[in-house]
């Protein structure tokens, strides 16, 4: 009897998602134990701040003036962005801020980057950051650019433009953490995990910015004012009460920025940057909820190689 009820709440909470959703209506399925709800979510739904909140973490910044090279002429650098721990409330955004998600996995979002001297001043970036799982979550294909040029030069001040944009994701159990998967203390597992999530989140955007630069000596400041168009999706693949949940969560948004930083040189080839990024966030946490600000401010690191 208990697992029959069990069973009955599940369904209704994986049903009633579909019922909640707001923008494109939702389409539902349910098929020889597979459930499908698909949704278009309003940008102030839980489910959407978190999508935002960490395609917001990934956000290709400057991290500094647009570099003069010539071309042919390149810079590597590798680059770590604090991602700000959740508390119990934060994640409660499953069914629209009924069920918890384990979305703390990385206390950090990590970049190779690569930036090449063109033609006439112009500038490409390519970044990419390495599928390394941390508690039981990697990234997946994650791949973003950049195009920019100096607009402004005058002594020690720039003003540049830029161009970006990110695709791919990233992959892990968020749904259902491992560590509940078979668990039948209905207390600890209220939603019948039975075998760990494979979800697979995307965090693709494209976007512009402003980046202003100060030079003083071995010093260089810098601010950078954008706005970024998100596209994010979440799939999810989860086993729950002998249900196979493969529901798709669809999230658009525009995201204002702002990042400004330091950067000093060490030598002649080596330079060391910090970087404060803010990202204004609201969010419903609830159907008829007032909407709340809960931004993304993240420290950043860099250090830079460049060949002469």
């Amino acid at each position: 009897m208990r697992r029959s009820h069990q069973r009955l709440l599940a369904c209704t909470l994986l049903l009633s998602q579909g019922a909640i959703a707001q923008g494109l209506p939702s389409v539902g399925m349910l098929s020889e134990n597979v459930l499908r709800q698909d949704e278009l979510l309003a940008s102030d739904r839980p489910e959407a701040w978190a999508m935002n909140y960490f395609a917001a973490s990934s956000l290709m910044t400057a991290f500094g003036e647009t570099p003069a090279l010539r071309p042919g002429q390149w810079q590597a650098a590798v680059e770590l962005g604090y991602i700000p721990r959740l508390s119990e409330e934060q994640q409660r955004v499953g069914f629209n801020a009924i069920k918890r998600e384990d979305l703390n996995k990385s206390p950090v979002f990590g970049r190779l980057r690569m930036s090449l001297g063109l033609p006439a001043g112009w500038i490409a970036e390519f970044g990419y950051t390495p599928p390394l799982t941390i508690d039981g979550a990697h990234p997946r294909d994650l791949i973003a650019i950049a195009v920019g040029h100096r607009l402004i030069e005058r002594g020690a001040y720039t003003l540049s433009a830029r161009a970006f944009g990110q695709h791919g994701g990233a992959q892990g159990d968020i749904t259902c953490p491992s560590e509940l998967a078979g668990v039948e203390d209905i207390e600890r597992n209220p939603y019948g995990c039975q075998a760990a999530s494979d979800d697979h989140v995307t965090l693709n955007y494209y976007g512009v910015d402003l980046v202003s630069g100060w030079n003083a000596g071995a010093w260089h400041w810098h601010a950078d004012v954008g706005v970024a168009r998100t596209e994010t999706t979440v799939q999810v693949d989860a086993l729950t009460f002998d249900l196979h949940d493969r529901s798709r969560l669809v999230a658009r948004d525009v995201l204002p920025y702002l990042a400004v930083g330091t950067g000093r040189d060490l030598s002649a080839h080596w330079r060391v940057g910090v970087e404060l990024l803010h990202v204004p966030l609201t969010v419903r946490r609830g159907p008829g909820a007032s909407p709340d600000s809960d931004p993304l401010t993240s420290l950043r690191l860099q250090v830079r190689y460049q060949v002469d």
